[in-house]
């Protein structure tokens, strides 16, 4: 599994984001590096499909499903929709988590699937 956090200097919920991702692995023990890309400029977030900041991407797929096909890259902050439709620049701690269960399933048994 490749976890990927992608990210412009300066960016609010950079390091939150990090913390997150790694304390939601260590909950569900997995083991995975989580690699932090600085995307330094306009070029840059073209070249890698960049979303905004921050943007979690398991084996290369964005965790939010519905942004996937998105092609309207950009150098700007990120944010996510929740359960109830709110937006957050920091996803809800279930996106990931679903994330990852896609990402693992069907090889992975101890993990349960988010609800």
């Amino acid at each position: 599994m490749k976890i990927e956090i992608l990210y412009f200097k300066g960016c609010p919920n950079h390091e939150p984001v990090v913390k997150q991702v790694q304390q939601i692995l260590r909950s569900e023990q997995i083991n995975v590096p989580v690699d932090e890309i600085e995307v330094t400029d306009a070029a840059m977030a073209q070249k890698v499909g960049f979303l905004g900041s921050p943007s979690i991407r398991i084996d290369d797929l964005d965790i939010e499903p519905d942004v996937r096909g998105l092609q309207t890259f950009g150098f700007g902050c990120r944010t996510y929709s929740d359960a109830e439709g709110r937006r957050s620049g920091i996803p809800s701690a279930n996106i990931i988590k679903r994330a990852l269960y896609e990402a693992s399933a069907p090889g992975v048994t101890s993990m349960s699937e988010p609800g």
